[in-house]
């Protein structure tokens, strides 16, 4: 562990932060302070980085570093990774912008604050992604697309050029959106399906069972 590596702070200890440890690890950019959970999680460890707080913790946590990302994952709603970044945003944390070196992410393209793109996945010129996103593994977001905050956009998930994702959205494993279509805030889309239409706000689009 090199000492001039700005330290981080997980806020997340189930699945998703075990990939997001690795994307941090390939990184090389941060030292991993550790990781906070819930009080079941405390003192235990994921990946051999330990759980060394709650959310109670954070404020005494931001004294020993000022970096955190959001390692809850998001299946379907947005509601606690919202709840954190809103915490951790008005505690003063910064939330960099976390980029796998196994993902490709063009210099034309934004991404907000928090937001984390796994291996494999690629940002494609003109794109922009809000903030507190997770842009999963080998999913692809196309030219001139639009993603709202607090997103996920799934493993393999495909959206094709100048598709536009409302804040808090859900895009499965392996969908597929044509170009152009427009998806309201707070949407549902299940995993595999090919989307053609528009979907208005809260709309949940999960194919049959």
């Amino acid at each position: 562990m090199r000492s001039d590596k700005p330290k981080i702070v997980l806020v997340g200890a189930g699945g998703h932060a075990r990939s997001c440890i690795d994307v941090i690890e390939k990184l090389g950019a941060f030292n991993m302070l550790g990781l906070v959970g819930t009080l079941d999680e405390l003192h235990s460890s994921v990946l051999g980085y330990k759980v060394i707080g709650t959310d109670d913790d954070l404020l005494s946590l931001f004294r020993r570093s000022n970096h955190a990302i959001i390692t809850v994952g998001q299946i379907g709603k947005p509601l606690a990774r919202q709840r954190i970044y809103e915490l951790l945003c008005s505690i003063g944390f910064t939330l960099p912008v976390i980029i796998s070196p196994l993902a490709y992410v063009s210099s034309h393209a934004r991404l907000g604050p928090g937001t984390i793109v796994m291996h494999g996945a690629i940002v494609n010129a003109g794109a922009v992604v809000g903030a507190n996103c997770i842009i999963n593994s080998n999913a692809l977001v196309e030219h001139d697309v639009t993603v709202g905050n607090h997103c996920h956009i799934s493993t393999g998930a495909i959206l094709n050029g100048h598709v536009q994702i409302g804040d808090g959205s859900f895009v499965g494993s392996g969908a597929s959106i044509k170009q152009g279509i427009i998806v309201g805030d707070g949407c549902t889309i299940g995993m595999g399906l090919c989307l053609r239409f528009d979907l208005t706000p809260l709309s949940v689009y999960i194919g049959r069972k």
